[in-house]
């Protein structure tokens, strides 16, 4: 970690950049465990994707390697490291449908994962992604893994706030210090203004909480009340808030202006009670502790109020494009996908909308 300490200290790294290596860094521990010949894959891979895909793809990886070892009576005596990658043609469709299996319940060391179908479809994606890589480059005579299918999901019910739930809890995050007593009271005074702009940011603007966590002071611009978020995949984009996202930001960096921050964490825009860089947990935990005074009924996340605000963004507009740019989605049927039950409610206006005899 010295390395990054005097790499900081060059130049100004952003939270991004500094993600990246911690993930590189990740990346490399793991590739120790795994069997030599997927450094290829990982190599190969690293133009094509970011920092946090190659990380997850092999932890996953290294989940099959490990059915492979506990599960496969051929491979009782080998260790992860002995593999070869011939060990991939060795492998039967079975195997795989039997490895969908072993996922859904699995013990890691004195832990017990589990997996839904969303979890289900990465790891057999990105086994998939790993066969696929070795099979083309013709290092391996089969392909077991396109012979099963990819485990199917289910759409989700959206959850969002209504437009009374929005009011409530900000008004809550505003005034519950009324109610409070003691170190409580003080705690909440404290970070109030800062979780009170980060609420509303995420409300009115739709950004992912990674987005907000890694804003930094200089990304936001109150002459065309902007601000320069880093999206999946790397690309920067100007995101526009209205006069409350205004306001609340202004009121936070009155506060901020007392915060003297911990070193290396200067630039950053919201900053936890250490006076670090907020991570994307405290943000989740503080979003979870305000919402659950709004409404028991919904588990209210980050991720549920940048559904709000697609929502709400879309109901005014009606432009689903609109909706995809600046939620950030590089494909506009990634929100189609999201808001399609929406659409069915607008068609089904059309069909009292047109009257075909006067009454």
């Amino acid at each position: 970690m010295n390395n990054l300490n005097e790499y900081k200290d060059n130049k100004k790294v952003t939270y991004h950049e500094q993600t990246d290596i911690q993930n590189i860094l990740k990346l490399r521990e793991v590739l120790k465990t795994l069997p030599d010949f997927c450094r290829d894959y990982f190599r190969a891979m690293e133009p094509l994707t970011t920092t946090k895909t190659r990380i997850s793809y092999a932890y996953d990886i290294r989940i099959f390697f490990q059915f492979l070892l506990d599960e496969n009576p051929a491979f009782q005596n080998c260790s992860m490291k002995d593999f070869t990658v011939d060990v991939l043609d060795q492998i039967k469709p079975v195997d795989i449908e039997e490895y969908q299996e072993y996922l859904k319940v699995y013990k890691n060391g004195e832990k017990t994962e589990t997996n839904g179908e969303r979890g289900l479809k990465r790891k057999i994606s990105a086994l998939r992604s790993f066969y696929a890589y070795y099979y083309k480059h013709e290092m391996i005579s089969t392909n077991p893994t396109v012979l099963v299918d990819v485990p199917k999901t289910h759409e989700k019910t959206i959850i969002r706030l209504d437009a009374d739930e929005v009011a409530t809890l900000l008004d809550y995050i505003e005034h519950c210090g009324d109610t409070l007593t003691g170190q409580k009271k003080v705690y909440y005074e404290k970070t109030k203004e800062r979780d009170l702009a980060i609420v509303t940011l995420l409300l009115g603007t739709g950004i992912r909480v990674s987005e907000c966590v890694g804003l930094d002071v200089e990304d936001v611009d109150f002459k065309n009340n902007g601000i320069k978020v880093v999206r999946k995949g790397g690309n920067e984009m100007v995101v526009y808030f209205g006069p409350e996202v205004e306001k609340a930001l202004k009121n936070y960096m009155e506060v901020r202006k007392n915060i003297v921050p911990v070193s290396g964490h200067e630039h950053a825009l919201f900053y936890s009670s250490q006076r670090r860089r907020i991570g994307v947990q405290a943000v989740e935990n503080l979003v979870k502790k305000y919402a659950r005074e709004v409404t028991t009924t919904k588990k209210i996340t980050p991720h549920k109020l940048r559904s709000t605000y697609g929502t709400s963004l879309y109901q005014e507009t009606g432009d689903i494009y609109l909706v995809a740019d600046v939620l950030g989605h590089r494909d506009v049927n990634t929100t189609k996908k999201h808001y399609a039950a929406m659409d069915d409610a607008r068609r089904r206006k059309a069909a009292s909308a047109v009257h075909l005899r006067e009454d």
